[in-house]
């Protein structure tokens, strides 16, 4: 080297503001840092590394758990569909059936309603037959009555309590 360029740097050592011994200092005191805090901060840090790596082998669990879950649900929700159309055709037959029950009951009903109102048709008509017969019966006698008592001349009416009186003697003898 040449006396120029030892001058030139030696006066790169006496810039201003950098002066050597600060930078000397700084690594004294950096190099004293790490050994002394070396096994602390491994430890702390392989600590640290611990705790993130059960951290993540929780996560991976739930993960898993959540997809497990996930399936189920996604199982659960295939079967859904599958459950609500048998429901729905369970129903449907359920409603055919009640359909059909209701049907043979109501068949049932107006057919015991028939013969009911036949019987009482039947009982109506007897009673009014029964009427109908004391009535023209009646109506008979009254006719007859009036048709006797327009034709009787006064011999017939004596000749008939004479025989009537003839056939009490009778009676009594």
């Amino acid at each position: 080297m040449t006396v120029l360029a030892l001058l030139e740097w030696k006066d790169w050592f006496n810039y201003p503001g950098l002066e050597i011994w600060k930078f000397l200092n700084l690594g004294i005191f950096t190099a004293a840092a790490i050994y002394v805090l070396r096994r602390p901060i491994s430890a702390a840090l392989a600590t640290r590394r611990d705790a993130i790596r059960q951290e993540l082998d929780q996560a991976h669990e739930q993960k898993a758990r959540a997809l497990a879950k996930l399936e189920e649900a996604d199982s659960l929700l295939s079967r859904v569909d599958a459950d609500v159309r048998a429901l729905h055709e369970q129903s449907q037959q359920e409603a055919e059936s009640e359909r059909q029950r209701l049907a043979a009951s109501t068949a049932r009903e107006i057919e015991k309603l028939k013969q009911q109102a036949e019987r009482e048709i039947e009982t109506a008509g007897k009673a009014a037959r029964k009427q109908l017969r004391q009535f023209f019966a009646k109506r008979s006698v009254d006719v007859a009555r009036e048709t006797v008592r327009a034709r009787m001349r006064p011999e017939d009416d004596r000749e008939l309590i004479e025989n009537g009186i003839g056939e009490l003697r009778r009676a009594r003898v």
